[in-house]
């Protein structure tokens, strides 16, 4: 059996602290804050809807990563699984990557307005910390994101801004804090 690589370690051990931290500011929030009234309004049942796009929407942007991971295509998973060799031939799947890497920036800005937009019309607790967490990282890989795809940025910017925006630990979080968010409220 191969042993686990640095990168795999750190996203494992990463994934692990916050979601034990998540769960005890879970615990936390549970006894310290009133249950929430369902409102069923047009609107907010409007704004469910586009929760669950934007949870799809953002599922497909990773799905990216997920590929590209299983894969070993990229500089993220050489990063991550520096010795890893796919199972397959990755050269099979080179027009699937193309079309994601050709399409991650349309679903990605998608995802950013389906979620305001959830967000808006719901009218999430922003006093649960879960919910602000969301919103500030979703908001800064949508920024970086910009700057890597804006053609005006200075390459210096562009190469910050990638490093920034092309790593899982965001995503980790934006997956555990919205989880155990929604967990929270959905009670």
């Amino acid at each position: 059996m191969q042993p686990i690589s640095k990168g795999l370690k750190k996203v494992l051990i990463f994934t692990a602290v916050v979601s034990v931290i998540s769960i005890g500011y879970y615990i936390y929030a549970l006894f310290v804050y009133a249950p929430m009234e369902e409102s069923k309004t047009f609107l907010s049942e409007l704004g469910e809807g586009f929760g669950e796009i934007g949870l799809w929407l953002l599922l497909f942007v990773y799905f990216r990563t997920l590929i590209k991971l299983l894969l070993g295509k990229g500089p993220i998973a050489h990063r991550i699984l520096p010795e890893y060799s796919p199972p397959v031939d990755a050269n099979l799947f080179n027009k699937l990557i193309h079309f994601l890497d050709r399409t991650h920036v349309y679903f990605g800005v998608a995802a950013v307005a389906v979620i305001l937009l959830h967000i808006v019309l719901l009218g999430l607790p922003m006093h649960i910390l879960f919910f602000p967490a969301v919103l500030i990282l979703i908001l800064w890989q949508a920024a970086f994101g910009m700057f890597i795809s804006w053609r005006y940025s200075p390459k210096e910017l562009k190469k910050f801004a990638y490093l920034v925006h092309a790593q899982l630990f965001t995503g980790i979080m934006i997956g555990i804090f919205s989880y155990l968010g929604h967990l929270l409220i959905d009670d």
